[in-house]
């Protein structure tokens, strides 16, 4: 894979880190590999458990594709970051859950079903959500905005893109787990962590490519990850919290919320936006920081049991 990058006096908002189609190519195999590796482990009754439980389905919702882009905005303000770097961060809030999430819930002991319906239900949303909210969120952004009015990104495209890359491989995915679901829940253990090893690999050449300029820039994007990503968890945490949710249920409200698919950022970044650097090392940069913080969360939790509150009332609020 080759990289090229041209820095000017303008800072991040300068900086183009290029893919070459092949790694384009790659890139986006890898994420459509991990979301067909989700759908594979999916099954329809997670479908309907989702149906069964729509008050706990809603709350995380909401907080997934409503309040976690609108307090993203509200960050980027209040760190006044660079254009780039608050579509960036935009970008990344906009993404679904990917399948992390279910394994570092499983990890914290937390409610394993309830991660798996939720983010089944996360990816098929954000199919249509994710390209109109940061269609939305980003033009609305004062230095964001001017940036993508002169790239003159339509919605559609990035809909029909997202749709190719998530939603057709997701819903082969599910339909061959309700037809071959043994040799499916097999194929899923190896697809899934494969692709994850891969898109893993072709971010680490990218940053190794472009090591220089990860040095010269990363200070810009760390601190504003860093309070992004725990913005993300404790609105999960604090958003189940509030809705009085069982102790598991919170672990798993609190990753599925706080985890991004940032792989499917990235693609996106190199897509519309020809690599622009502050949007790239935020997608690349939260992809990593994401994944070490969850984990230690969840190695932090699996120290302590969940609370639980009582049967009859977990029941009436779900």
């Amino acid at each position: 894979m080759s990289a090229a990058a041209m820095v000017a006096t303008d800072g991040v908002d300068s900086i183009r880190i290029a893919f070459n189609e092949g790694s384009m190519t790659v890139l986006r195999i890898a994420i459509a590999s991990i979301l067909f590796g989700i759908a594979l482990d999916t099954r329809v009754e997670d479908f309907r458990q989702a149906a069964r439980r729509p008050g706990v389905i809603a709350v995380g919702v909401a907080a997934q594709f409503l309040l976690l882009p609108a307090l993203t905005f509200a960050l980027t303000l209040a760190l006044n970051v660079r254009g780039s770097v608050a579509l960036g961060m935009i970008l990344v809030a906009c993404c679904p859950p990917g399948n992390v999430s279910n394994i570092v819930t499983h990890q914290a002991r937390g409610d394993v079903a309830l991660s798996v319906s939720m983010t089944a239900v996360g990816n098929l949303l954000a199919i249509v959500l994710m390209p109109l909210n940061f269609a939305l969120w980003g033009n609305l952004h004062p230095t964001g905005g001017p940036m993508m009015r002169a790239i003159s990104l339509d919605p559609v495209d990035m809909l029909i893109e997202v749709g190719l890359v998530i939603g057709l491989p997701f819903l082969v995915g599910v339909a061959l787990a309700h037809r071959f679901p043994r040799v499916s829940a097999r194929a899923s253990k190896v697809i899934g962590p494969a692709a994850f090893l891969l898109l893993g690999a072709l971010i680490a050449v990218a940053l190794a490519n472009n090591f220089a300029l990860f040095l010269g820039y990363i200070g810009i994007v760390v601190l504003a990850v860093f309070l992004h990503d725990a913005l993300a968890l404790g609105l999960g945490y604090g958003i189940a919290r509030a809705a009085r949710l069982p102790g598991r249920s919170v672990r798993a409200m609190t990753f599925e919320v706080g985890v991004r698919n940032a792989g499917l950022g990235l693609l996106l970044v190199f897509s519309y936006f020809g690599g622009l650097g502050g949007m790239a090392l935020v997608a690349a940069w939260w992809g990593i920081w994401d994944i070490i913080a969850a984990l230690a969360l969840a190695r932090w939790w699996r120290r302590t049991p969940p609370a639980e509150v009582p049967q009859a009332a977990a029941a009436t609020r779900a």
